[in-house]
């Protein structure tokens, strides 16, 4: 069996240390509409929200139904 090599984890301090990488922008020419050019700049932190708001929606929904059944059963 041949012997395996042990990984670098050793900070390299050479003279190309100090070197940053190129940063990589990608950009798609899409014509949009202004409603869909303001969707795709903001669904990082709108898409989040309406999930949320969703299932709070939801959840009051169901505990509103649960006390309504609950009440009218007793009658």
């Amino acid at each position: 069996m041949a012997k395996q090599k042990k990984k670098r984890n050793k900070i390299y301090q050479g003279p190309e240390a100090a070197m940053t990488r190129p940063v990589i922008t990608r950009i798609s020419a899409v014509n949009r509409s202004k409603l869909s050019q303001w969707w795709f700049d903001r669904k990082t932190v709108i898409r989040p929200i309406l999930i949320t708001t969703g299932i709070v929606l939801f959840i009051i929904l169901m505990i509103y139904e649960i006390i309504k059944i609950s009440t009218s059963g007793s009658l």
